[in-house]
């Protein structure tokens, strides 16, 4: 047995506690100074304390993080981009396990202790990439939780053989697999989500669809992707990500497509670009829409921005919908913490007695302050483990 006591913290800027810690799971809380420790002691010093933040769409294989600037290229769009990266990636040696421990890093440095990653799949790299991300979270000694969405970034049906890679990848562990833009680049909407269904399905596996499309083509799609929701019995296993749409539409459109995404059990996730159009977060939520944040993409190859930071993502959506009160700025806080759960196929992300003790101290009031300030993370558990403290990494 392994313990750990975390004292005097103040648990979503709460009343001092201790926070006692066995085998990896919060054990117990009790008011500040009340526990005996039995082994390992930090001493909280009064430092808010929130869970490990839950990174619900990233691309962990990605990065050249570690190497030299790679400076940006190409043409900025989707297919731009893809062309890009196809054509530069070996050059960087993308994908990498080293590059992946690299990021993987970075999250804990900042907090994050859980991630739901889409892994490319390609005719190029097979199942290279999900191997390099498996080698580096075990490297970590799995500080972080790694989900992983097999991702089929150059396109299914336009690409013979990316069908039978994803299907090979959730035969062999991925929890879901992924979709892109099956209109506009595999210009078969219904044989790319007929197909993914199909896998998703037979395999026991959820489904994970990039949705970057705008207006109308955009929500003809999320309607083909509710009906076959409903249709296969996938509530609760299917996911948009990005889905700008949704943003574009009018009001009247709007509610109508959130009631039907509440209703078929569809979650969201966004990483709050700006420039783009927000999404009408009090709806979904109301419908009981889950919408989980992420970082996208590190220093990679589409764009050299990123550091990791989940709690800046958190405040960028809270500027791109106007949150100003407490209430709305702790909101955007549970999104990147606890409403994060689900993504990573957790029942709960709490700081109460029997949640795996992913916790977060920082020098902060509030979580409001905490979120508009994003200081610096002083001390990460990750499943009972301190990988981060006096904001020094240490693993």
């Amino acid at each position: 047995m392994t313990s750990l006591l975390l004292a005097n913290v103040r648990p979503w800027g709460g009343a001092p506690v201790d926070l006692v810690i066995v085998d990896g799971v919060i054990a117990d809380v009790v008011p500040a100074g009340t526990a005996v420790a039995d082994g390992q002691r930090i001493d909280g010093r009064g430092l808010l304390a929130l869970p490990g933040f839950v990174n619900a769409h990233a691309h962990v294989d990605k990065s050249w993080w570690g190497q030299p600037w790679v400076s940006y290229g190409g043409e900025p769009t989707t297919q731009g981009r893809i062309a890009h990266e196809r054509a530069e990636r070996d050059r960087y040696g993308i994908p990498s396990t080293a590059g992946t421990i690299a990021v993987l890093r970075e999250f804990l440095r900042h907090g994050t202790t859980a991630t739901r990653t889409h892994v490319d799949v390609d005719l190029g790299v097979g199942l290279r990439g999900i191997e390099n991300v498996r080698e580096a979270a075990a490297t970590l000694d799995d500080a972080v939780q790694v989900e992983i969405v097999a991702f089929p970034q150059d396109g299914v049906l336009r690409r013979p053989g990316v069908l039978d890679l994803l299907d090979q990848a959730a035969a062999e562990g991925a929890t879901s697999i992924g979709g892109l833009d099956p209109a506009s680049i595999d210009r078969d909407p219904v044989g790319q989500l007929d197909a993914l269904f199909e896998i998703a399905v037979r395999r026991g596996v959820g489904i994970d669809i990039h949705l970057h499309d705008g207006g109308e083509l955009g929500a003809f799609q999320y309607e083909l992707i509710i009906e076959r929701t409903q249709g296969t019995g996938l509530a609760g296993k299917v996911n948009v990500s990005h889905g700008f749409a949704l943003g574009e539409l009018s009001p009247t459109r709007q509610a109508q497509l959130v009631e039907q995404l509440g209703a078929a059990g569809i979650s969201w996730t966004t990483v709050s670009p700006v420039r783009s159009a927000p999404l009408p977060w009090r709806a979904m939520r109301d419908a009981g829409v889950a919408v989980g944040l992420g970082t996208d993409g590190i220093r990679d190859l589409w764009s050299p921005y990123g550091d990791g930071d989940l709690l800046q993502v958190a405040r960028g959506f809270a500027r791109l919908h106007g949150l100003r009160t407490d209430e709305e700025l702790g909101y955007a806080v549970e999104l990147a913490t606890t409403a994060g759960a689900p993504f990573v196929h957790r029942d709960g992300h709490t700081l109460t007695p029997g949640s795996r003790a992913d916790v977060v101290l920082l020098d902060a009031e509030n979580v409001p302050d905490a979120l508009v300030r994003a200081p610096r993370r002083d001390t990460v558990v990750a499943g009972g483990r301190v990988v981060v403290h006096n904001a020094e990494l240490l693993v």
